[in-house]
């Protein structure tokens, strides 16, 4: 069983208060990822339930017991940090099976666990090799068969993959969400990275400030953001913003629109009238960044091909269907 609550949960450094009283509920075996820019406090809220940092209020259940005074080696939990941390002297299955062979567990039961690990991750041929042999992405799967082995109750991911190159990422983010699946354990983890956020979360968590800002599924969160700040962070490229009369005629402060939510006509048409300061050809997919005037710069985005260029003139048609609308204090507005 992997199910953790937070109840209230506060961190404070002296005055500085870091984590504003987090409310969350993970289901057993779910995959949750916390996301938000530098500084939010997502790294601090994942140390707080792996019991590396003591929480100045509330409480952190798991499986219904409060761990707020437990240690961290008897919560049941494995965390896989951002640097590898492999002990450069040992082999992979030494490096693997270390943290068995310092619970005391018997020699064989510390290699049949460590082998049906290397397994799963495909290690199996380089269990005698030191981690000078192996590539980035291994080491990280080094890092994870190191967690997997203690078979704990959830795993904590602190940012694991931002050392790795743009698609050995990609490659990783697939593998760590196949073994999660697997598995079926419980599996929190941390990024700054929206689209990783997206691609591998039942549940995402975006923090801001320390506060929890909206806590569900990706589509949820893409669909239907609560806030501004939501609305802004999910999502790439960003949202497009627009204020004033546009705005007033939609009955918000502020409307909202993808830049996938955009027509884009040539010259004459309907919409939001402006031209194209940069255009971004990626076969898959065309960018327009367009300066519409008082609109400020909107972002349009053509799936394919489009023959538009930087200096050329365009109009730009919102789905009326896909309007976001907020408040004047940035809340989300629900028809």
């Amino acid at each position: 069983m992997g199910q953790i609550t937070l109840q209230g949960v506060q961190k404070s450094f002296g005055p500085v208060h870091i984590i504003k009283g987090a409310d969350l509920d993970i289901a057993d075996g779910s995959f949750v990822v916390f996301v938000g820019p530098s500084g939010c406090g997502k790294t601090t809220l994942l140390r707080l339930i792996a019991g590396l940092e003591d929480v100045t209020g509330g409480a952190i259940l798991i499986d219904g017991k409060n761990v707020v005074d437990t240690p961290p080696a008897k919560r049941g939990l494995s965390m896989v940090f951002q640097s590898y941390a492999l002990y450069p002297h040992m082999s992979v299955r030494g490096n693997i099976g270390f943290g068995l062979k310092m619970a005391g567990l018997a020699k064989d039961e510390i290699n049949r666990k460590v082998e049906a690990a290397a397994a799963t991750l495909n290690l199996t041929p380089y269990l005698e090799r030191k981690p000078r042999e192996l590539s980035g992405g291994q080491r990280q799967r080094v890092a994870i068969g190191r967690a997997i082995v203690r078979e704990p109750k959830a795993f904590l991911f602190d940012e694991p993959l931002s050392n790795l190159d743009a698609a050995l990422r990609v490659q990783m983010r697939i593998e760590v969400t196949r073994l999660q699946k697997q598995l079926g354990t419980t599996a929190i983890y941390v990024t700054h990275d929206q689209v990783e956020a997206m691609t591998m979360a039942d549940k995402i968590v975006v923090l801001n400030g320390g506060k929890i800002e909206q806590y569900g599924s990706p589509l949820q969160l893409y669909e239907r953001p609560a806030n501004l700040f939501v609305a802004g962070f999910i999502g790439s490229p960003k949202m497009n913003f627009v204020t004033g009369e546009s705005a007033a005629q939609k009955g918000a402060a502020t409307i909202g629109v993808r830049p996938e939510h955009l027509k884009i006509e040539r010259d004459g048409g309907g919409g939001w009238q402006g031209t194209i300061a940069v255009a971004e050809h990626l076969g898959s997919d065309t960018f327009l960044y367009v300066d519409a005037g008082p609109l400020g710069m909107l972002t349009a985005r053509y799936i394919g091909e489009l023959s538009l260029h930087a200096g050329d003139r365009v109009s730009l048609v919102p789905d009326p269907a896909r309007i976001h609308r907020f408040d004047q204090s940035g809340n989300a507005l629900r028809n």
